[in-house]
């Protein structure tokens, strides 16, 4: 196909943008986004029209898709980078961390493993298998109880924690 003419340019961008955005919209879940993505999708049309005039709504789509996805990627990329760059200044920020800093840490830690070593062990290793990121039913699975225990059995254990933290704390 030649270089679409004005007129047709602009039938063909009144009869699919609706679609076109719409498609977008649900692919990248924000609006101002799928708009500006559309735009990109029209341009690439206008710039490198399809060979066959009857196929531009299979060609719309199949870029539309291609963009959009390329969108997702882009920003997942970014996101690790972001999370790259904030585990990298906490790490920065614990080795600046002043000896004292480390010391009253390290203390609080030990504190609270003497805390959880006060626990009965089925309680210690569902606080310890909840707070490692554990399921609820992979702690079910670990503890060998049904998985509608694990909530109670949780917050039960929390709950001796507490008591045995305030016990320490007002000594």
């Amino acid at each position: 196909m030649q270089h679409p003419t004005n007129d047709y340019f602009k039938e063909v961008f009144h009869t699919h943008y609706p679609s076109v955005r719409r498609k977008l919209v649900a692919l990248v879940r924000d609006e101002a986004i799928a708009e500006d993505l559309a735009q990109e999708v029209f341009l690439r049309l206008y710039r490198n029209p399809p060979e066959e005039p009857q196929v531009i709504g299979a060609w719309l789509h199949r870029v539309l898709t291609r963009i959009g996805y390329d969108h997702l990627n882009k920003q997942a990329r970014e996101r690790k980078l972001q999370e790259k760059q904030e585990q990298y200044m906490q790490t920065a920020e614990q080795l600046g961390a002043s000896n004292e800093q480390t010391f009253i840490r390290q203390l609080d830690q030990e504190e609270v493993r003497d805390w959880l070593d006060q626990l009965p062990e089925r309680d210690r290793n569902a606080l310890l298998l909840r707070y490692s990121g554990y399921s609820y039913a992979e702690i079910a699975e670990q503890l060998q109880v049904n998985p509608p225990l694990v909530g109670t059995l949780l917050n039960r254990a929390t709950a001796k924690l507490k008591r045995h933290a305030e016990a320490r704390t007002q000594i």
